[in-house]
């Protein structure tokens, strides 16, 4: 079974991997900034400079990068150095409802929001060789 599913994996041409985040309790117009920077490069350097960034967005979309390099690595058996980032979405993912008093006896609404997040890699081959 596990042959068949490795041959499967190399039948096709243009490979996609993909990883998804879910209900990151973070709000999606704090992740898409970041987001929109990453596309078109290799993943290692995303993940180093995501981790030496600081901020907590820049940390969960490394985590999510990460887990799209090890599907591409361990189960496609692809090399990290022939991949890049094709897309990343963040998407809004349901948000929490919390009670904030003010004058009067009473309550506005805060919503806190979460995020979901895709990243998807794939695989690219250079026709004249690597460039410096």
């Amino acid at each position: 079974m596990v042959r068949l599913q490795r041959e499967c994996w190399k039948k096709h041409k243009n490979m996609e991997i993909e990883a998804t985040a879910k209900y990151l309790r973070i709000s999606p117009k704090k992740v898409k900034g970041i987001a929109k920077a990453v596309v078109g490069i290799s993943p290692r350097k995303v993940i180093d400079s995501l981790m030496l960034n600081g901020d907590k967005a820049g940390r969960l979309l490394a985590k999510v990068v990460k887990s799209a390099l090890a599907n591409a690595k361990n189960n496609a058996k692809l090399n990290e150095l022939q991949l890049k980032i094709k897309t990343v979405e963040v998407l809004p993912g349901p948000f929490f409802k919390r009670w904030q008093p003010v004058s009067r006896g009473m309550a506005h609404q805060i919503k806190k929001r979460t995020s979901h997040i895709k990243v998807t890699l794939e695989e690219v081959k250079e026709a004249h060789g690597p460039k410096n």
